[in-house]
């Protein structure tokens, strides 16, 4: 036969099994504080449109965690608020995480991405704003002719050519955040 002994410890360290299924099932829905390991985490700019941001400036903007994750050491659930800025970096800017909010919780963090990297702003190299730059240099060249003495062909071919390689040349340089593509975050 089968007997227990009746030890009054028992009582207090047991935890009913319910009990361990809400606290276990909890922490999937908030972010935690504790020993959790630390690993990359996905997120996405939390504007809708794509963002130009100049390489030498600083902008305050959130992003959104696209999935659930660790980030010095909290627990991070998908769709949480990733509060932050991108700061200027050698090549680009980099994203610098400072917290993270969650329904009614805020919790400070210290992670960064790699750098983003800078490109010529596409705003200034569309076919409208080089068209633009042809014509403007076409104007020069063909004032220049005049000046100079007859404007022909050759000048304003001239001038449309050096608005172009100008404008081209001259174009900024920006670090483009499309909402659709992820920015990785590592602890610092």
């Amino acid at each position: 036969m089968f007997t227990t002994t009746h030890n009054p410890l028992n009582k207090i360290f047991s935890i009913p099994t319910w009990t361990m299924a809400l606290i276990v099932s909890s922490s999937a829905l908030y972010p935690t504080v504790g020993l959790a390991q630390s690993r990359p985490l996905a997120a996405k700019s939390a504007q809708q449109e794509t963002l130009y941001l100049n390489n030498d400036r600083t902008y305050s903007y959130n992003l959104v965690a696209k999935e659930r994750g660790v980030i010095d050491g909290v627990v991070i659930p998908a769709g949480a608020t990733i509060v932050g800025k991108y700061v200027p970096a050698k090549g680009g800017l980099r994203y610098v995480a400072e917290a993270v909010t969650y329904d009614r919780y805020s919790y400070s963090i210290s992670a960064s991405s790699p750098v983003l990297e800078d490109i010529k702003d596409s705003r200034d190299t569309s076919t409208g704003a080089i068209l633009k730059d042809a014509a403007v240099g076409a104007a020069g060249g063909t004032i220049l002719g005049e000046i100079f003495g007859n404007a022909d062909a050759k000048e304003i071919i001239g001038g449309a050519a050096a608005g172009v390689a100008v404008g081209n040349l001259t174009a900024d340089r920006v670090v483009a955040i499309d909402p659709k593509v992820s920015i990785v975050l590592y602890d610092n």
